[in-house]
């Protein structure tokens, strides 16, 4: 017996006040340099200027169907990724004005890429006990270090730390240029309903429909975060590219899940995929 599920994604999402479960954005600027040392006139500019934030490619967007007796050790390392990118994000904080070249690098970026090409092995092997062991996934380990901070560390880095004219006077401006709907506000984005076009849901697949119905809500609200987060960053098509497009690849994995749970014990729906797409309110 199925019993019916509230409609999930079909509001729109307002600005997060809030920070979300796992912050992975979120610094503050330091002014001063340590007490009681005298800062060499590389570690005053990094002093001033504001740490900027770490982020790394998403994982779970990349992911295969997870085997249902992978999926706890999946999701616990996934959340381990997200603590990972935290950890970093406050040790950039606590380490301004430390360091010379190549620090950020070295004592920040290096170590994070190594516990993450460690987690994501994980990941692959624990899906690989059941299912084809997904590859690749070690290109994703690797994260930068974006605009506002300061890396002296290398021009990869760098040129990610540094925005460009047209993005500073974007900034100034209160918008992201070459966006449409985001100019002077971050607006909000919007996504199919999903739970109104499933058929009858059995029993069995009731739980994990329900949690990936949950996930898909908790997507949209970290990319209207994501979006608050980035106005007057990027160029053209930024949102597209650096949100709408990313959400878009979790959600339809996340659909995916919810259609082969459903077809473990009835028929698969079909065509879900059309509601992966997201937009951009005003």
């Amino acid at each position: 017996m199925s019993r019916a599920l509230p409609k999930y994604n079909k509001r729109r999402i307002a600005v997060i006040g809030g920070a979300a479960a796992v912050a992975l954005t979120g610094a503050v600027v330091v002014n001063s340099a340590l007490a009681g040392e005298t800062p060499k006139s590389s570690d005053t500019a990094k002093t001033l200027a504001s740490p900027g934030t770490i982020s790394c490619p998403d994982v779970a967007s990349q992911l295969p169907a997870i085997p249902a007796s992978a999926q706890a050790e999946v999701t616990r390392n996934l959340t381990l990724l997200d603590t990972q990118i935290a950890e970093a994000n406050k040790r950039l904080v606590d380490t301004v004005g430390q360091g010379g070249a190549n620090f950020v690098q070295n004592a920040i970026l290096g170590p994070l890429k190594d516990k993450r090409v460690a987690t994501v092995n994980r990941i692959a092997t624990a899906i690989g006990r059941t299912a084809a062991k997904p590859t690749g996934l070690d290109a994703l380990a690797p994260c930068a270090l974006n605009a506002g901070g300061v890396d002296t560390g290398g021009a990869t880095n760098t040129a990610a730390a540094t925005p460009s004219a047209a993005a500073t006077a974007s900034q100034q401006a209160g918008g992201n240029a070459g966006d449409t709907g985001n100019a002077g506000a971050a607006g909000t984005i919007s996504c199919p309903d999903v739970a109104s076009q499933l058929p009858a849901i059995p029993a069995t697949a009731q739980a994990e429909v329900t949690r990936n119905l949950t996930l898909l809500d908790t997507q949209i609200a970290e990319a209207n975060k994501r979006l608050v987060d980035t106005v007057g960053q990027g160029g053209a098509n930024f949102v597209q590219n650096a949100i709408l497009g990313p959400l878009a690849d979790k959600r339809k994995s996340t659909i995916d899940r919810i259609a082969i749970s459903i077809g473990r014990t009835a028929a698969k729906p079909a065509g879900l995929d059309s509601l992966a797409a997201c937009t951009l309110n005003k």
